[in-house]
C-alpha cells in the first residue's frame, strides 16, 4: 500500500545530487540500481499512459462510453502502477493489495473488448492512429518493466530467494497488462478507422 507522506513535499532536496538516491526505509543506494531501475521503468509506462489518456479526451472516440470505459480502466492501471513502484522501491518483503484481484478485472476487460475485435491469424505492426501507437508504446514498455522485475527477483538479495510472492504477483500483472495495451490498441484503431498492417513473413 503507498505510504501517507505527512510532510509538504519539496521538489529538489539536493540529497541527489552525488548519484544516489533513498528508498522507502531510508537506505541510500546508487541512481544505477536494479531497485532503482525497476520502479524508474514503472514511473515511464505510467507517464505514457498519462498521454493516452490525454490524447484520447483531444481526440475523443467516436462513442463517449466506449472512450469513458477505457479512460477509467487506465486509470486504475495508473494506480496499480504506484502502488507497484512503492513496493519495489522497499526493500523489506511486502505486498501490493488487490493485486491479483485487479489481474482478474484486467482479464475481463480484455475478454470484453476482444469480443468486438476482428480475428488475426498474423502479427501486427506497431502504429495505427496516435492513440493506438501509443498504446503499442505502453505495451513495449510494460514488457521491459516486466523483465526489469525478473532481473530484481533473481539479482537483488533483499528480494525474496527465487521469485517470491510480491515479485511473482507484479510479474504476472505485467505479463496481463501488456496484454491489455495491446487489445487496446486494436480497438482504439478500430473504432478510428486506422487500418492494422499484418506482418506477412
Amino acid at each position: 500500500m503507498i505510504r501517507q507522506v505527512q510532510h509538504k513535499l519539496k521538489i529538489y532536496t539536493k540529497t541527489g545530487d552525488k548519484g544516489k538516491t533513498s528508498l522507502f526505509g531510508g537506505k541510500r543506494v546508487l541512481k544505477s540500481d536494479l531497485r532503482v531501475e525497476a520502479y524508474g521503468v514503472v514511473d515511464e509506462l505510467n507517464s505514457i499512459i498519462g498521454v493516452v489518456i490525454a490524447q484520447a479526451q483531444i481526440l475523443k472516440l467516436k462513442s463517449q462510453s466506449q472512450n469513458s470505459n477505457l479512460k477509467a480502466e487506465l486509470i486504475k492501471v495508473q494506480e496499480d502502477l504506484f502502488e507497484i513502484g512503492a513496493v519495489l522501491a522497499d526493500t523489506r518483503e511486502e505486498k501490493v493489495q488487490d493485486l491479483e484481484k485487479r489481474t482478474k478485472e484486467i482479464e475481463e476487460f480484455i475478454d470484453k473488448l476482444s469480443e468486438k475485435l476482428p480475428e488475426i491469424k498474423n502479427f501486427i505492426l506497431p502504429g495505427g492512429g496516435e492513440i493506438g501507437s501509443f498504446l503499442h508504446l505502453a505495451r513495449a514498455v510494460c514488457r521491459r518493466a516486466e523483465r526489469k522485475v525478473v532481473e530484481l527477483s533473481q539479482k537483488d538479495p533483499s528480494a525474496s530467494s527465487g521469485q517470491g510472492e510480491i515479485e511473482q504477483s507484479i510479474l504476472i500483472y505485467f505479463n496481463r497488462l501488456s496484454d491489455l495495451f495491446f487489445v487496446m490498441a486494436r480497438f482504439v484503431n478500430l473504432k478510428e478507422k486506422k487500418k492494422e498492417i499484418i506482418w506477412t513473413k
